[in-house]
């Protein structure tokens, strides 16, 4: 008898293909076949997959970017998708699906509404994404990687957490080193693509420490390729050594070094935080819809894990002036450390294969 196999649709980006990941590496482990159907973006992720992981890249597109001829276009290339996912799911029929959110979801959850096979989606952020609120009602169960979800009327969320790869869980609480009068590690992420305003304003911040406090940082960060050059420069002005990459492959390793993380706060970067337990600058992506990662972040803050800072009021002086109060005070930044890691939920990946494994094998509704 072939063993069941799970069908895994996530968007292009690091926030929905990372905990994708996690699943799929322990639904390997749990002796089911597994398929991931992305975009050409998200294969750009995958390259941390599971070999036995068989990557199927589908057509997809949204309204949000180009002209007037490719949103004319949208349509016509989403249901090219859907008409391959269904051509696919009948040649080898999964035995469940999963949408982790984004466009490039929409041909598989789209085809397993078509052929009634037992479905359910996942949302990491605080409030759900387009594409998850499209088919909200149309999937068994909905789990939530933030709690509270702000869910569509009549759409009941299970709170699961959000899965971490297995290179976060092998970091899991490992010791923190309080800062003090020796070197320590500052890590800036921005989320997997990076963020311009964390290059324009973290160097900057960094400058205006005290002296004996500046001479102690060495910084990881990590800028879009465009800023590389200018904010390694930046850093070199300052006398502040850093490695400036445009993506670390080495992400939990290096938070689990880390004195402090200074971040955005999409859904997969607060999850690490808490998973690892560091004290942590959470700066939310102001344009993100709905403002989600304000949201995303706001279970850290009230943990008193870390500090928020709007877009609007990040500037060198207020980054500055936190980033000395976490660094200067070694017994507060423990305690930042112990709380983002009570805060942290290490199993959610097992919460999740739980739900997967309890779809039914025939659709009722």
């Amino acid at each position: 008898m072939a063993a069941p196999l799970l069908l895994i649709a996530a968007g292009g980006t690091g926030g929905h293909m990372f905990p994708a990941q996690a699943l799929a590496e322990a639904m390997l482990s749990r002796g089911w076949r597994v398929k991931l159907s992305t975009d050409e973006r998200g294969a750009r992720y995958a390259g941390g997959y599971p070999k036995e992981v068989t990557v199927e890249t589908v057509t997809a597109a949204t309204f949000a970017r180009g002209g007037v001829a490719a949103k004319l276009a949208v349509p016509f290339r989403i249901a090219g998708g859907v008409a391959g996912a269904i051509l696919g799911m009948m040649r080898d029929k999964p035995d469940a699906v999963i949408g982790f959110g984004g466009y490039p979801t929409i041909p598989a959850l789209a085809a397993a509404v078509a052929l009634r096979i037992p479905r359910m989606i996942h949302e990491q952020n605080g409030i759900l994404g387009r594409v998850n609120q499209l088919f909200a009602k149309r999937v068994r169960w909905v789990a939530c990687g933030t709690w509270p979800t702000t869910l569509p009327q009549g759409v009941e969320g299970h709170h699961t957490g959000n899965p971490v790869r297995k290179a976060v869980l092998d970091r899991a609480g490992a010791p923190y080193i309080p800062p003090g009068d020796y070197p320590m590690s500052v890590v800036v992420i921005g989320g997997s693509q990076g963020a311009r305003i964390l290059s324009d304003r973290v160097p900057e911040a960094m400058a205006a420490l005290p002296e004996a406090l500046r001479d102690n940082i060495r910084v990881a960060h990590q800028a879009r390729p465009e800023d590389v050059d200018r904010v390694v420069a930046a850093y070199a002005g300052a006398g502040i050594r850093a490695d400036v990459r445009p993506f670390f492959d080495d992400v939990p390793r290096r938070f689990s070094e880390a004195q402090l993380i200074i971040s955005r706060a999409g859904a997969s970067s607060v999850a690490d935080i808490s998973i690892i337990g560091r004290p942590s600058i959470l700066v939310p992506f102001a344009a993100a819809a709905g403002d989600h990662q304000t949201a995303n972040a706001h279970g850290l803050v009230e943990a008193e894990a870390a500090i928020l800072i709007p877009e609007s009021r990040l500037d060198a002086a207020t980054l500055a002036g936190h980033v000395a109060t976490v660094l200067e005070n070694p017994a507060a930044a423990t305690r930042m450390a112990k709380a983002a890691l009570a805060y942290g939920i290490p199993d959610a990946t097992d919460r999740l294969v739980q739900m997967v494994e309890a779809l039914p094998v025939k659709e009722t509704t």
